[in-house]
């Protein structure tokens, strides 16, 4: 990272975070998109119609997120996820999820400055987003890839760790669906911290600033996908769209972190890592 992109870095999240709350004030004020038309007219996904799936073949590159897999599976980011501009990314996340514009430029930008790349001219590969540091946003414990020292390929989902997640489910949908919720989600993380100490006792890392973004990761799910396990099953799984799918926020403006965070926050303060172990300390000793 240049020199003067570190002195500009804490205005720019300065500004980022102000231009953020501003919005989270007008999606208060302002009335919500209707459902269905979510997504606006003239991209992928408008009118619930979502472009061909397409597998990644061999060769593709392919990050830890489902989510952007997805979007490369469809089409919206460049099948082989490749060369990627980091501007074209913020775009693309901010019509197809309705995230807020302030969460799709800091997120981007974050990720270009843990690759050492301009965010303004830079490009990247989806694979390079799986960089394992302290820096950057790949973490141990996720809930659909083992570790990075267990499984070096973080291009597709794990989905013995995957199916574990969706049996967690204890809500339920208005038609009567299963559905995630906050305290399965805090579970979920409780039992898949524990877990990846144990079975990765060597390389094991966990710290306040990856914890949250797993539960950042994890949030998503209940956010932009309500929780929903019918929606979840196809994107978690083949990394794809459900049929007829579109994002469950339905604020103007998008998702900003200042809403974001009554989820998140509520996810990670519900991790208990003790509780699982006693627990499973007291189901061995039966």
């Amino acid at each position: 990272m240049g020199i003067l992109n570190k002195i500009a870095k804490p205005f720019i999240n300065l500004f980022i975070f102000s231009w953020d709350f501003v919005l989270f004030i007008l999606n208060v004020i302002t009335p919500n998109l209707k459902p269905g038309h979510v997504v606006p007219a003239g991209h992928p996904g408008h009118n619930l119609q979502w472009p061909e799936y397409v597998p990644p073949k061999e060769g593709d590159s392919r990050s830890a997120c489902p989510m952007l897999n997805a979007m490369a599976n469809h089409g919206i980011l460049p099948h082989d996820g490749k060369n990627i501009p980091f501007r074209e990314m913020s775009a693309k996340i901010r019509t197809t999820f309705n995230f807020a514009p302030s969460f799709c430029l800091f997120v981007p930008k974050f990720a270009a400055d843990f690759l050492d790349r301009s965010y303004w001219s830079g490009k990247f590969d989806l694979a390079d987003l799986s960089l394992h540091s302290k820096k950057a946003i790949e973490h141990d414990a996720s809930l659909t890839r083992q570790d990075v020292a267990l499984v070096p390929d973080q291009s597709k989902p794990d989905l013995g760790l995957v199916h574990d997640l969706l049996k967690q489910a204890t809500g339920t949908m208005p038609d009567g669906s299963p559905r995630l919720t906050i305290p399965d989600l805090s579970r979920a993380l409780s039992k898949r911290r524990v877990d990846a100490e144990r079975t990765n006792k060597e390389h094991y890392t966990e710290d306040l600033g990856h914890n949250m973004f797993g539960s950042s990761n994890s949030s998503t799910m209940l956010t932009l996908f309500g929780g929903s396990i019918n929606d979840l099953t196809p994107m978690l799984t083949e990394e794809k769209f459900a049929d007829n799918w579109e994002p469950r926020v339905l604020s103007r403006f998008g998702l900003t972190f200042a809403k974001f965070n009554f989820t998140v926050i509520p996810v990670e303060r519900g991790v208990d890592k003790k509780a699982i172990q006693k627990l499973e300390a007291s189901e061995n000793s039966a």
